[in-house]
């Protein structure tokens, strides 16, 4: 094993020609030690990428569907909603009743997830390479990031509901 502060090609060429040189009946093979660590590591970080990849499918399936439930959510209320702004309820006020009963969905949807993922962690621990299954950063990290994307999901549908006109929504019933 050599180590040059030159680059791989150059410290080979002169190792070659140095033992050329000395002793020509040797035959020589070599690698740089880097590729030779990458070239094992494929299988990894490839491993790693699809794992992300469907980390990021699973975010936005998340976000499509709670978008979905949202939205029908207040489809559903539009008649009491149009009757709360009739009354005189401001649009935060709407919006704020959106976005608990959003919250109230995220929190049971947490919960349940933070259960099942804790209960899977134990199968998978074997396939975890310098991770803890039961790694309390990581669960912190995937709630705080499918709650910031139930608030986002959750406010176009709360800001649509806000500005029903209550003349629009009485009517269709």
């Amino acid at each position: 094993m050599i180590r040059a502060d030159v680059s791989p090609e150059a410290a080979l060429a002169a190792v070659k020609r140095h033992l050329g040189e000395a002793h020509p009946e040797i035959v020589m093979e070599s690698t740089v030690f880097q590729t030779r660590i990458r070239d094992g590591l494929v299988r990894e970080r490839l491993l790693a990428l699809l794992s992300g990849f469907f980390g990021l499918l699973a975010a936005l399936l998340a976000t499509v569907g709670l978008y979905g439930v949202v939205s029908y959510l207040v489809a559903g209320r539009r008649s009491e909603i149009g009757i709360r702004v009739a009354l005189g309820a401001h649009r935060g006020q709407v919006v704020g009743m959106v976005m608990r009963d959003a919250g109230k969905l995220v929190a049971a949807g947490v919960f349940i997830g933070a259960v099942l993922a804790l209960a899977a962690g134990r199968g998978a621990g074997s396939l975890l390479f310098g991770l803890e299954p039961h790694d309390p950063t990581a669960l912190a990290g995937a709630t705080l990031l499918l709650t910031i994307i139930a608030a986002g999901t959750s406010f176009v549908p709360a800001r649509r509901a806000a500005r029903l006109d209550p003349m629009a929504a009485l009517r269709c019933e």
